[in-house]
């Protein structure tokens, strides 16, 4: 299968990094790595050994292939989409953080959109260097639920290329569980600056899975069935499997970047909001971290600065 891989950072790097062992593959991401990957290649370190040579460009305009990945943070998800609808592909597949990305990418691509959730855990440690910090799985299928031949092809190409991958036929539920897990491990690790294994006990435990309990009923004021009890144990399996790392809000607030804060708290904050449910810890989550985004821009600017996209 021909890939390209859209927002080659971390995880679009890991992830392009073990399909390039088996299909054609180009990374689309930003300088100084994609340099490094195109004059040396990528290697893959951590959980994996190994070094690839894909395709690596900044340039994500009139690009073709079989399947898009897409990996940028969910605030650039339609400038994505715009780029990419200046290409062609068969289909798309989401693996971001947040909620609402497979209906940006759907609006300007003429393709199937399939959602996605990564539980593998990744750092781009160098220029060339991507290092596995934890493995995981992929689980995609049609953003709406049911089945897809194309998902199933999809699920086949990650699995040849060693990537532990399930087809599921309810992604509107699994994108609600894992919004509850990145609510309560994202959000309370960049805020208290402290790894995935903080949330398992403790007083960042209480925070955590206070905020996976009140997504589970924005979910299910939403329609969709996400036990509080199972939005809970998600979080808990997460955390435990990846309890050295830092998560990628974490990693975005100690490199002083823009978060993910609409998309994943502020999202269950709005719809909260509509539905008339209560969400007190992720309201104070989704605060404190727009306080800090507002520190970190008034830094820059010295006045208050704009909420746009990174450059």
């Amino acid at each position: 299968m021909n890939v390209v891989v859209f927002g080659a950072g971390s995880l679009g790097s890991l992830v392009g990094g073990l399909l390039a062992r088996e299909h054609a593959v180009t990374l689309v991401g930003r300088d100084p790595h994609v340099a490094a990957v195109g004059e040396s290649g990528l290697r893959v370190g951590g959980r994996f050994d190994f070094a690839v040579a894909p395709e690596a460009t900044t340039d994500g305009e009139g690009l073709a292939a079989d399947l898009v990945v897409v990996t940028v943070k969910a605030f650039d998800t339609e400038s994505a989409a715009e780029t990419l609808a200046t290409g062609e592909f068969r289909a798309a597949l989401s693996l971001q953080n947040g909620m609402g990305n497979e209906e940006a990418l759907a609006q300007f691509l003429d393709c199937p959109v399939l959602a996605g959730t990564a539980s593998y855990g990744a750092v781009l440690r160098d220029p060339g260097f991507v290092e596995c910090t934890g493995e995981g799985e992929v689980v995609l299928g049609p953003r709406e639920g049911a089945t897809a031949p194309i998902a199933d092809e999809v699920g086949r190409a990650f699995r040849a290329a060693g990537i532990e991958t399930a087809v599921a036929d309810d992604m509107p539920r699994r994108l609600w569980e894992k919004l509850a897990v990145n609510a309560g491990i994202n959000a309370t690790t960049a805020l208290a600056r402290v790894e995935n294994a903080a949330v398992l006990d403790g007083p960042a435990r209480e925070v955590a899975t206070a905020a996976a309990r009140e997504t589970a009923r924005v979910a299910r004021a939403e329609g969709v069935d996400l036990p509080e009890d199972e939005a809970v144990a998600a979080l808990e399996r997460v955390a435990d499997d990846t309890a050295d790392n830092a998560s990628s809000m974490l990693q975005d607030v100690l490199a002083g970047r823009r978060t993910e804060v609409g998309a994943i708290t502020g999202h269950v904050c709005a719809r909260a909001r509509e539905r008339g449910v209560s969400v007190p810890v992720n309201r104070t989550l989704t605060d404190l971290l727009r306080a800090w985004e507002s520190g970190r821009n008034e830094d820059r600017s010295g006045s208050r600065g704009s909420d746009g996209p990174e450059p």
